[in-house]
């Protein structure tokens, strides 16, 4: 965490919001696929999979601004997009798996699709709450700088009060 030239704190931790991707695109590429499998498990058809996929994809960046989780408007798309790529060839290319490993290779995609999304949240839940401290320490030192500030302004003016009154006139 550092603090830039205009006063805001800014992650500099792996899980920090990029432009367009970051680490949290891994989770959105994962979460694409897993909506893939998961699309193929109901058995929807494929028009009807393809929009469903789409607006969870949405929705959950929707959300996400809901919530006011920070990301700049062009990193959101392209967590939609991330999703669609990974979702697209996870629902054509996966339709055929025997049961056994396709619900093998469903558990391996959530089960990571899960970990880094944890991992992710806790790391941002830590840099929040550490931004919460930095920013309370930085207000109490400009609350001491005020008041040293102004006990100077003070010992000045006594000074110059007694310089004043001691000259003949």
């Amino acid at each position: 965490m550092r603090l830039t030239r205009d006063g805001r704190f800014e992650r500099s931790d792996i899980w920090r919001e990029g432009k367009w991707l970051d680490l949290w695109s891994v989770v959105h590429l994962l979460s694409g696929t897993s909506v893939g499998f998961s699309l193929i498990f109901i058995k929807f058809g494929t028009i009807a999979s393809i929009v469903i996929g789409l607006l969870l994809l949405v929705v959950y960046e929707m959300w996400e601004a809901i919530v006011k989780i920070e990301e700049t408007p062009q990193n959101r798309f392209m967590d939609v997009v991330v999703g669609m790529v990974s979702f697209l060839p996870t629902f054509f290319f996966f339709q055929g798996l025997p049961t056994s490993l396709f619900i093998l290779v469903f558990g391996f995609i959530l089960t990571v699709n899960i970990t880094m999304a944890t991992f992710g949240w806790l790391a941002s839940r830590k840099a929040e709450e550490f931004e919460q401290k930095l920013r309370s320490e930085f207000i109490e030192q400009r609350r001491r700088l005020s008041e040293r500030k102004a006990r100077f302004r003070d010992t000045m003016k006594r000074r110059r009060l007694r310089r004043t009154q001691g000259r003949p006139q």
